[in-house]
């Protein structure tokens, strides 16, 4: 288990660690809540290729969602072989499921780094993680713009978190065709119907709960995640207009 630890705060929690102290040292007035939106940006950014995999995937997946249906409606009596079609159906049209989870799992370390950062305040036995060149910052102030203490809950950054993750999953929910009067109630299309209503509750009450560095760290990578799909959308809408214009 030491081991594990060694390796984790090697590679995660000591890398990230410093970047933000660096970053407070350079942004103005030393502001920690501006150095966590700048960290988030840059491993958001350093993590473009994966996010834009996952967001192509989500698409696609969702514009498959009729065939599944399909399938799922064939094979309903036999669920290994509905399992089987959906995965050759997701094959044929070269999409891979998990790359939507990628971006989630690159997440989750920032989210447990920070969480152990500011969970009991900033103290100053952390800069022992300081690499030589790295000076140990002065006159320490966790605080957000002077009004918001990173070490303390925040309900309105809270509410933030939750209201861009209602708007992201918005965004990245199809827009489903009218019912008729013989279609059915589908679990999954309830589901994703719910969720953009669930899942920002849960941020909400899990922001609520963490300090406040944690929530804005969710604010600013939601917000990247919302520019990244419509920066891409709006990319392949401009890219198939060209080929539409050529031909």
């Amino acid at each position: 288990m030491d081991f594990f630890i060694g390796i984790y705060d090697l590679f995660l929690k000591q890398p990230i660690f410093n970047a933000l102290i660096l970053l407070v040292q350079v942004v103005p007035g030393k502001d920690f809540g501006i150095a966590v939106i700048l960290l988030t940006f840059i491993i958001r950014f350093a993590s473009y290729p994966l996010g834009a995999q996952g967001v192509r995937a989500q698409k696609k997946m969702a514009e498959l969602q009729p065939k599944v249906k399909e399938v799922q409606e064939k094979y309903k009596d036999n669920k290994q072989e509905q399992t089987k079609a959906v995965m050759e159906l997701y094959k044929a049209a070269k999409v891979n499921p998990f790359a939507m989870v990628l971006p989630i799992l690159i997440q989750l370390p920032v989210f447990i780094v920070l969480y152990q950062i500011f969970s009991k305040g900033l103290q100053s036995e952390q800069f022992a993680y300081l690499y030589s060149f790295v000076a140990v910052p002065e006159n320490i102030s966790v605080s957000f713009l002077g009004i918001v203490d990173l070490n303390e809950r925040s309900i309105p950054i809270a509410l933030l978190a939750g209201a861009l993750t209602f708007i992201q999953l918005k965004q990245a929910t199809p827009k489903n065709k009218k019912k008729t009067k013989g279609d059915k109630p589908d679990i999954a299309s309830m589901m994703q119907k719910q969720m953009p209503y669930i899942f920002p509750a849960l941020i909400v009450w899990i922001a609520s709960s963490l300090p406040s560095a944690f929530g804005l760290y969710l604010v600013a990578t939601t917000v990247f995640t919302i520019w990244q799909h419509w920066f891409i959308t709006k990319r392949e809408q401009h890219a198939q207009q060209r080929t539409t214009g050529d031909n």
